[in-house]
């Protein structure tokens, strides 16, 4: 968490900075998940891969006979590897693309992202060589304004007294408002509405 998440919680602004501090220490290598997933994707795409490409050798070393068939057969086997290398790279696109989407869809606060999701023109998103989306913040402003149900509120900060606050006027105390400038005066009746 950083720094004004704690302070907003009601934490001191001392304790904030070391409970910062200590969160970023304990956040040390830590690999996002969506980053996870794309790794172990790859990891068993590439065995897969391997796998097949091992059972074709074998394959190759028994049909060693022939010649022109041998030479067939290895442009086969080219020939699918190059479509399989052409299905995984987009494959992996797809899940770095949704990936992407996810975290957006968390950061604009969507309450449930299968729903926001489901009013988007995902064709219309791409995802540049950046790692920023593209055609992303036309379609979440619409869907926020029209569907802002769907999207947490944002926070309200309410004035007046807060507790482990420190302030000139403590609760309980009787203010002379007779001493107090015109400015003083406003600032002090706006903030305490209640005042007397």
């Amino acid at each position: 968490m950083k720094k004004a998440e704690f302070i907003a919680l009601g934490i001191s602004e001392e304790l904030a900075a070391k409970a910062e501090k200590a969160s970023l220490e304990e956040l040390k290598g830590y690999v996002e998940k969506s980053k996870h997933d794309e790794v172990v994707e790859e990891n068993k795409t590439l065995k897969t891969s391997v796998s097949d490409r091992d059972r074709q050798l074998e394959t190759l070393k028994a049909s060693a006979g022939d010649n022109e068939e041998l030479k067939r057969q290895i442009e086969t086997m080219k020939q699918q590897n190059t479509d399989q290398e052409k299905a995984y790279k987009a494959e992996l696109a797809q899940l770095r693309l949704d990936n992407a989407i996810e975290n957006a869809l968390t950061a604009s606060g969507a309450k449930n992202s299968k729903a926001v999701k489901a009013l988007l023109d995902v064709s219309k998103v791409k995802l540049g060589e950046d790692g920023k989306l593209s055609g992303w913040d036309e379609q979440i402003k619409a869907i926020q304004k029209s569907d802002g149900y769907l999207f947490n509120a944002k926070q309200q900060t309410f004035k007046g007294f807060q507790p482990g606050a420190s302030g000139d006027v403590k609760p309980g105390t009787n203010v002379d408002m007779s001493k107090m400038t015109y400015e003083e005066l406003a600032a002090y009746m706006e903030n305490n509405p209640d005042a007397q």
